[in-house]
Order: structure tokens, then sequence, then C-alpha cells
């Protein structure tokens, strides 16, 4: 089957979240499995975010893909960036790497394997809502028990030679700050500025983004390997420290009345990505502690996860990838999140594995080589193939 296709059609079929609606996309899917004679399930809640399932197996295996990408603006791009354009070796638009290239490489490494006669030993699930993180897409998905703990390799993108199996925990928070107001020209003597109180607070964050957590054995080893793959892939100097400290990014702040007033309120949304041996409870008390003026009105915790390295699925898609790349093959961990985070919460041991060019993740001019395409499907055949035979062979 022509990847190289399919991820073009992909492309071109707008799925931008937010507003988050995958309908049209989860139709093509569905048309194309309804082709090859794979049954599957669609879900609607009636606000346009679906989601796809096959049946289940008896062979304990998972693909998965999400189909929303993040939004695009024109500006900036020499492509347009939903033409799905086949240029240069590659295909170019928005979501060609994250993910809708990983999702073409599941597809057309399915309808291979069919049309050589087989039987799929893996169920299929794309997803609607991978990108905010909300509960329409895998969540859904789990919530229903329409998939059951096993393996699963979601296609994401990683470098050629190293399948993702670990993330870094995640914080997000929304914070209210409330003042005491003021004339405007009287501050700091009079008043408590709300928005103050939030500067405050992100200049404590800071400090603890110079602070080391402990590493266990288990963890150290994966660490340095990973920091010199991932600073060499994204040309970064400082892997190790993205690796293992605490990074945080103020992503929302509003505040204030007017300029001559001391504020009286700040909302600040904060998204914190917590290392190994750093305790997310006392991390969140020691917020509260330096924000005596502020509240968390909401808030969404996930802790570090890692699938283990000597595991089956591990070993198998290490195996697959040093058949089709050759070269050092080793598992790696990340510092950014993903569906894996509530698979692994669930029971599920989750590698990430797929084509991509890492560097333009969320980036204008964003595209993925079709010779990575061509090479993710042979690896996901090649871990099909292993599913299928018994495993005492």
């Amino acid at each position: 089957m022509d990847v190289t296709r399919i991820c073009s059609d992909l492309v071109k079929i707008r799925s931008e979240n937010p507003p988050g609606t995958t309908r049209d996309i989860i139709g093509y899917i569905r048309s194309l499995l309804e082709a090859w004679g794979i049954p599957s399930i669609v879900t609607d809640q009636g606000d346009g975010k679906c989601n796809l399932v096959s049946e289940t197996t008896k062979n304990n295996l998972l693909f998965c893909g999400h189909v929303d990408v993040v939004p695009a603006l024109d500006e900036g791009w020499s492509i347009p960036p939903f033409s799905g354009a086949v240029l240069g070796g590659s295909v170019w638009g928005r979501g060609s790497t994250d993910m809708k290239g990983g999702c073409a490489s599941l597809l057309a490494a399915c309808h291979d394997l069919k049309e050589s006669g087989h039987d799929l030993p893996v169920q299929l699930a794309f997803v609607c809502d991978e990108e905010t993180g909300e509960v329409s897409g895998i969540r859904y998905l789990l919530a229903h028990h329409m998939i059951l703990p096993g393996d699963c390799l979601i296609a994401e993108p990683t470098p050629a030679r190293h399948p993702n199996i670990g993330q870094k925990g995640l914080i997000r928070l929304e914070l209210q700050f409330v003042g005491t107001p003021a004339h405007g020209s009287l501050y700091p003597a009079v008043g408590v500025s709300a928005i103050m109180e939030a500067c405050a607070l992100l200049d404590y964050v800071k400090i603890l983004n110079g602070k080391q957590y402990p590493l266990g054995d288990d963890v150290q080893e994966i660490v340095t390997r990973s920091s010199r793959v991932l600073g060499e892939e994204f040309g970064l100097d400082q892997a190790t420290d993205v690796l293992t400290k605490l990074m945080f990014n103020p992503g929302i702040i509003r505040g204030g009345e007017k300029s001559n007033i001391v504020s009286q309120r700040c909302d600040l949304d904060l998204e914190i990505r917590v290392p190994w041996g750093c305790s997310i409870p006392d991390l969140l008390e020691d917020i509260r502690r330096h924000a005596p003026h502020g509240t968390i009105t909401t808030q969404t915790t996930h802790e570090p996860s890692i699938t283990p390295p000597q595991c089956r699925l591990v070993s198998v898609t290490c195996d697959s990838v040093n058949d089709i790349y050759g070269g050092e093959v080793f598992p790696i961990i990340q510092w950014a999140a993903s569906d894996a985070r509530h698979l692994r919460a669930a029971g599920f041991q989750v590698v990430e594995y797929g084509p991509g060019e890492m560097q333009f993740l969320h980036a204008a001019n964003e595209h993925v080589s079709i010779d990575s395409l061509q090479k993710a499907s042979l690896v996901y055949q090649k871990i099909m193939h292993d599913y299928a035979r018994p495993q005492n062979q």
C-alpha cells in the first residue's frame, strides 16, 4: 500500500485541536479498513470528536495513533500547512510528523500484512484528543473498556533507532491570585498586587529548576543514554538538564484592572514537567506555601512513567528496528507527554516508535520523509509477525 498517499491524504483532512473535530479523518480511516476487510467501530459523542477501534485479538497487542494536530497559521510556511504536498522525498504539512505519518505507516503495515494472507494480530485505535489531553480520546476508550491492558505501540515520532519507553511527569495548574487594591502611586508601600504575587511564585519555581533530584540506578543509565540521543536530535546542549530537572512554563497569565490600580486579580496557568525522584504531592504543597495569596483552582497531575526495558514489547520493537536500520538500537526516555501516560496508568506496557522529523514538531514547515514512513511500516510488520507467533517458538 502506498504509505505516501495515505499520509498525504491524512494531512489534507483538517483536524486541528482545538476544536478537535475528527469525524472526517476517522471516516477516511474507516473507509480504508472496510476496503481491506478490517471491521471497526467509531465512537461519536455528538461533538465531532470521533475515535476508531478495531476488534480485539488474542495476541495482546494494540497499535495506537492520534489524528488530531496542533493548529497552524499560514504565515511562516514555505508550503501551505494543509496541502499534503509530496516534494523532495517528503510529505509536507501540519501533522505529517506529529503524527499522521505514524498513523499512515500503521495503516500501510496492516494492509500489507492482510494482502500477504495473514490475519491481523493487532487491535487498532485512532483517537481524537491527544494534543489537548482531554477525556474524549484514549481515556474514553479506556473508560468504556474498548481497549484492554496489554502491550501497546504508539506511532509517535521518535529517533529512527531509539524507541521511547518513558516520559517525565506532568503537572498542569490553574491558579487564582487575589490582591488588595490601592492607588498605583502608593505601591508597594500600600496594597497587595495579585500580579506581583503570581510573579513571586514564578520566581520560586525558577529556583526549583536548579534543583537536582535523586535518580535510581535503574533510571540513571537510560537518562544518560537518552540525553545523548535527544541532545543530538534537537541540537540541545542541556538535554541532561531537561530530563533530570523540573522544567516549567507559565503558559497564560491574565491580571489587573488598570495601570493606576494595584491589581486585585491575576490568573496563572502553569505547566511543570516533573523528573524522576521528585514527589508530586510534596511539590504541590511547596507551591501552596509559596503562594499565600493564591489558590489552585484546577490541577492535573501525572507521575513519571516507564516501561521495563527488558519486557517483550521493548525487545521485539528494538529487534525489529535493528532488522530494518541496523546500527546501535536501544530505548530512550523523553521529556514530553503523550497518551502513553494514560495507558501505563491503566496497566499497559507502552512503547512509542514512529517516523518523523523531530526538530519540526509543532513547527512551521513540518514534514516527514517518505523513507522513514516506509521503514516504519516495515518495522510494524515485523512486530506483528513476532506477536503472531506462539511465544515458545
